[in-house]
């Protein structure tokens, strides 16, 4: 048995497939549940994005896309198709890593999954050296009390984890700031409004659950 697992990070750059395409004409910021291959070598994609029609108009006039379906819930956009062709993506699945979070930000690919042992991982490695594109972000260990996939260890909405992730990125937690609200919230597309209240929202959720308390009422005893 082996007992040692790895988490892998890699950012693809310059994927022709659908949603790269897309999210980069429109400027966009998708999250990819993991796509499955079907039988006859065409895709199954589901994904969320803020509302953009832009967006859903580059895949709506994309020949690749098939039965494209959207609907429309917490503020975002989320769809379902079939894409006629593969990504970069099943280039390492086929290696044997196994896909956990995927996000398209405005063309590139953010990918994360887990490699079981230092074999898959070179065989993945190898892979992501010979495709176009494909650079690997960090690698680390994946501890026994996380048996939880990365994207669905915290309870935050998608839109709280954007918030957050971006925020993260651009240096807005960094002292000094290396960024303003203002310009974070128009990274994401939002006003400066509802940036602050899902990045309030999700460091309240995320505080809760990392330190397992309940907030206090506006009428409790204490500073």
């Amino acid at each position: 048995m082996i007992d040692e697992c790895l988490m892998a990070e890699f950012r693809i750059r310059g994927d022709d497939c659908p949603l790269a395409e897309a999210s980069r004409a429109a400027d966009a910021v998708v999250d990819v549940a993991p796509p499955l291959l079907r039988d006859d070598g065409n895709v199954l994609l589901r994904f969320s994005a803020e509302p953009n029609e832009a967006f859903t108009a580059a895949l709506d006039a994309d020949d690749r896309i098939r039965y494209l379906y959207r609907a429309a819930a917490d503020g975002r956009h989320s769809y379902r198709c079939l894409s006629l062709q593969r990504s970069v993506v099943h280039e390492l699945v086929s290696a044997g890593f196994v896909v956990e979070s995927l996000r398209y930000e405005r063309g590139d690919a953010l990918l994360t999954g887990a490699v079981v042992g230092q074999e898959i991982l070179q065989a993945v490695m190898a892979t992501a050296g010979e495709t176009v594109g494909v650079e690997l972000e960090r690698v680390y260990a994946l501890g026994p009390e996380e048996d939880s996939t990365v994207a669905d260890r915290w309870d935050l909405t998608p839109a709280q984890t954007e918030a957050i992730r971006t925020a993260v990125e651009m240096g807005y937690f960094t002292v000094p700031r290396r960024t303003t609200a203002s310009e974070v919230a128009d990274a994401i597309g939002i006003s400066k409004s509802a940036f602050l209240e899902r990045l309030r929202r999700g460091q309240n959720a995320l505080f809760t659950q990392l330190f397992d308390v309940e907030p206090r009422s506006a009428h409790s005893d204490g500073n």
